[in-house]
């Protein structure tokens, strides 16, 4: 469930963000195009710094190594996810857990079949860096601890006995689903999805 937006977090980070230098913006906007688009290592910084239009020297003073940009695509892409979920549970406020489950795979299917969707940028981030202990793998790390916990929450909440086994199942259904939304039909996969769903979640509370 990829996400361009800029979502900035409260306090101290969201006052850096308020003074972002137009500069860094385009980049970071340009490369997480490109990154996504064709991945992290096909795309040199030379081709980023030209695409946003920027000195190189500017460029390395908020970037002074690729790598650093590409824990700033992956980190706003984590922060951007959070936020969406967290907008979705506030518009659910007092919704059963179950539904909030539901509408959240509900809106990583939908988004699965937007044009120019090409999976998970954590999953497919993973796959250029095979290193586990590499600080991109520990982002995307954290992305996935992040998932994991947030479905235990709400499979504990509908009253899932193992909530932690539960999630470990959900974690490989929104695996499959950006997978299965990139390489086959997404249409056809909601109808799998809300199958999947139902034999997995507690049944709804009269």
């Amino acid at each position: 469930m990829p996400t361009k937006d800029s979502v900035r977090s409260a306090g101290p980070a969201a006052t850096a963000a308020r003074r972002e230098s137009p500069a860094r913006r385009r980049v970071l906007d340009t490369a997480t195009a490109l990154f996504y688009a064709e991945g992290v290592h096909a795309v040199g910084i030379d081709r980023i710094i030209a695409e946003a239009g920027v000195a190189k020297a500017t460029f390395y003073s908020h970037f002074p190594a690729k790598q650093q940009l590409v824990h700033a695509y992956l980190d706003e892409q984590y922060r951007g996810q959070r936020a969406l979920v967290d907008a979705l549970a506030e518009d659910l406020a007092g919704e059963p857990a179950r539904e909030v489950l539901l509408r959240i795979f509900a809106a990583m299917a939908e988004y699965g079949g937007q044009a120019g969707f090409r999976g998970c940028p954590f999953i497919n981030a993973a796959a250029e860096f095979p290193d586990a202990a590499h600080p991109v793998r520990q982002t995307v790390q954290a992305h996935r601890a992040w998932f994991h916990g947030l479905m235990a929450d709400l499979l504990g909440r509908a009253g899932d006995p193992h909530p932690e086994a539960g999630a470990g199942i959900l974690m490989l259904l929104r695996d499959g689903l950006a997978v299965g939304c990139y390489l086959d039909d997404p249409a056809a996969l909601r109808t799998v999805v809300e199958d999947a769903l139902e034999r997995v979640l507690p049944p709804a509370k009269a």
